[in-house]
């Protein structure tokens, strides 16, 4: 065997966007864009492809995403763009003043107290009921061949697992813990090119689609599910997974020179790359590279995400409209505080997340921007024993301040970070994007946004472009790639600015769009192993 090292690559490389006409998948684990592709092929339109990729991530990128997890969606369908929020609320038998008396002063980051509701089947079963041609066992068939027979791990799935794996044998030191180290790393994380199965994962996923994610929510699962919860100290019951049910939501938008810019609308803070392009938006824009466009990208950001960390909450719990917060009255007061300078936001620390986000499209105009999670890599650390379903940690989010919108109450929803966007220009489609990655995700969103509607780079450019993610304070990340000249300049805005070497720090993104010929133009993530699967 070559003695190559499938984590080192000395050399720049350079991809072309992907052309084609017929269908078109984009992720960052080319066997789940090859499961989308061959639903296509099979007759399935992109909502089919888009739960086949979806599904098979759950199996081929389990760092990030799982059947535990929470999943959004914007779908481009008949003419007209829906919006699908499967992400799950907190017990209802948990609440602020119970953990108190446990002297619990903040929500943990694992375990079963963060644990909510997991919306991700749900996703699956209520897309392909609504928009799909072929039934679910046909579309998850895929995805279920996978986990039962194994699969090549690819090498930054292998980098991430390694990673988590060091850090959970660090931490995780309870017994109900045990489940996740017998799944995922019995021994040691894989490494990339070995083959890693999970019968226990395929027997789930078969459960879901033969019963329609029944068994996951009302039958023999969801009995498993909460009674393992429980056993850990968690409040999850049969109740709660028997009560949830996704929500189809009205997206929200805002006009960006032209182009209208879509997100899922809160819990999901889309809000905040929406209000940061609104204020960006008052700016004119011509050099990508120049020290003026990063810094008021930087405080935009930084404006946008004090507001969002302040008010984005449940929907039902929120004190401020979103009509307000994207007014252009309210940018322009915004905009009005960025100065010369590097400006302090209002507290609030940003941390990083797992996620995985997927585009399809197919040759009868139908788009779909998905993305799922578990939050922070593996989640919560709970794997159900026998069953593959790793627990997300979704209410790590929540505020335990009586004062705060996002403060924890019995069936309400966290701050969440995932988000899809999707882009069209007067009332038609150009096509779904999206950047994975916590925190960062409304950051990558703005980026590529100003990448192609203000540069006109193409997909793959802009992916391509240097990123930059603010963390918090003043403090900036930037990747090696950026020109020198902007790390001094930033800094001597006021800008704490710091070289990264950390590729997946800055997400992981996925562009489709299509032109008025109907011809589908993709570009895929560098950062990571992301494929275009076209046809």
């Amino acid at each position: 065997m070559l003695p190559f090292d499938a984590q080192h690559y000395p050399y720049a490389s350079r991809r072309n966007v992907v052309y084609a006409n017929r269908g078109m998948v984009a992720t960052a684990q080319p066997l789940a864009a090859q499961a989308g592709l061959q639903v296509l092929q099979a007759g399935g339109n992109a909502i089919d492809a888009a739960v086949a990729t979806a599904a098979a991530l759950s199996v081929v990128e389990p760092t990030a995403n799982g059947i535990g997890g929470d999943a959004f969606a914007l779908v481009w369908h008949g003419g007209q763009l829906h919006g699908l929020n499967a992400s799950g609320p907190a017990p209802q038998t948990m609440t602020r003043e119970a953990l108190s008396a446990r002297n619990i002063t903040e929500m943990p980051k694992y375990g079963a107290l963060p644990v909510t509701v997991p919306g991700t089947p749900a996703a699956w079963v209520a897309l392909s009921q609504r928009f799909g041609t072929l039934p679910l066992t046909t579309s998850m068939a895929g995805a279920i061949e996978l986990a039962r027979n194994g699969f090549p791990v690819s090498p930054s799935v292998a980098f991430a697992w390694q990673v988590a794996t060091k850090l959970l044998r660090e931490n995780l030191k309870e017994s109900h813990f045990q489940p996740w180290f017998d799944t995922f790393a019995p021994e040691r994380a894989p490494q990339a090119g070995e083959i890693w199965r999970s019968a226990g994962h395929a027997q789930t996923l078969q459960s879901i689609a033969e019963d329609k994610a029944e068994g996951f929510y009302r039958g023999p699962l969801a009995e498993k599910i909460a009674s393992f919860v429980q056993s850990a100290g968690g409040y999850l019951s049969v109740q709660d997974l028997g009560q949830y049910q996704a929500e189809w939501v009205d997206p929200i938008s805002v006009n960006y020179r032209g182009y209208d810019v879509w997100e899922i609308p809160p819990s999901g803070h889309g809000l905040v790359a929406l209000m940061a392009l609104n204020i960006l938006k008052g700016f004119d824009f011509s050099d990508r590279d120049s020290t003026l466009t990063h810094h008021r990208q930087i405080e935009a950001m930084k404006l946008a995400f004090a507001d969002g960390l302040a008010h984005i909450a449940d929907p039902r719990s929120m004190r401020v409209s979103i009509a307000d917060l994207l007014s252009d009255a309210y940018a322009d007061e915004r905009r009005a505080l960025i100065g010369a300078q590097a400006s302090m936001p209002m507290p609030g620390e940003p941390s990083r997340g797992g996620t995985v986000y997927l585009s399809t499209a197919d040759h009868q105009g139908n788009m779909v921007s998905m993305i799922q999670s578990n939050y922070m890599g593996f989640g919560s650390g709970l794997v159900v024993p026998g069953t593959g379903i790793g627990l997300h940690n979704r209410g790590n989010n929540f505020s335990l301040d009586p004062k705060h919108p996002n403060c924890l109450a019995p069936g309400k929803k966290p701050y969440h970070t995932i988000i899809p966007g999707f882009l069209t220009k007067a009332g038609k489609a150009v096509g779904p994007f999206g950047v994975m990655g916590g925190f960062m995700q409304p950051q990558g969103h703005v980026q590529v946004v100003m990448n192609t509607v203000d540069f006109g780079l193409n997909p793959q450019a802009s992916l391509d472009a240097p990123r930059w993610e603010w963390e918090s304070g003043n403090r900036v990340n930037i990747e090696r790639s950026t020109p020198e000249h902007l790390y001094h300049a930033l800094a001597r805005l006021g800008h704490d600015v710091a070289w990264s070497n950390n590729r997946l720090a800055f997400g992981r993104g996925q562009i489709i769009w299509r032109n008025e010929a109907g011809v589908l133009c993709g570009g895929t993530e560098p950062r990571s192993d992301g494929q275009i699967a076209a046809w």
